[in-house]
């Protein structure tokens, strides 16, 4: 591991977010990022990596969720209990078919371990790329954020706040199936984004 990486990720995000957050709001965003990351990591060297995607990502959600920022497109929330399948494959598949015409976002009620391999290769049939995606906590900043909420098997674990779009789809958990359940599960959520995004895009 490089030494100074993180205080050198800590300069890079205080002048990407200057004039929005603090460099003490930077450096908790760093420190919360290593702390979630850190012990699950299976290459150390990845591990600054990782931890600047996560702390982007949330200083950018707590940017948008307050107003500091304005949004470009819709925000569309995936959440499952270990986001590592559901959640992750239906996010892939937002990203994929809506051109970036939507930011997406992707957490887990509980998350643990590491993204489902069948649900990579589900995916990757369909030309879609998961190599760099990891489970990630649910927090308020990222559903305060969002504009469309969707909810599969997490139960009321999902904070709620007024003026957004709330929907829970019934859509079977791949972990422990064989690939041609995952392969159901796929093109089940295919359908449902594709629904979904015809609502918030046209």
């Amino acid at each position: 591991m490089i030494p100074d990486a993180y205080e050198t990720l800590k300069a890079d995000l205080e002048y990407s977010y200057r004039g929005v957050f603090t460099p003490d709001d930077v450096a908790e965003a760093v420190d919360a990022a290593r702390a979630l990351l850190e012990p699950r990591a299976h290459v150390e060297t990845f591990l600054p990596v990782l931890v600047a995607r996560q702390a982007r990502e949330q200083l950018m959600a707590k940017a948008q969720a307050e107003g500091r920022v304005a949004k470009k497109v819709p925000e569309v929330l995936f959440i499952c209990v270990h986001n590592a399948g559901r959640s992750q494959m239906a996010a892939a598949l937002t990203e994929h078919l809506s051109a970036r015409r939507v930011h997406v976002r992707s957490a887990g009620s509980q998350p643990t371990g590491d993204i489902n391999p069948l649900v990579v290769e589900a995916l990757a049939e369909r030309g879609i790329a998961l190599t760099a995606a990891y489970p990630k906590p649910l927090t308020d900043t990222v559903v305060q954020a969002a504009d469309v909420v969707i909810t599969m098997g997490c139960g009321d674990t999902c904070p709620y706040y007024p003026g957004k779009i709330y929907e829970d789809w019934q859509v079977a958990d791949p972990a422990g199936q064989p690939l041609p359940v995952v392969r159901d599960i796929r093109d089940d959520l295919q359908q449902r984004v594709a629904e979904l995004l015809r609502r918030i895009l046209d």
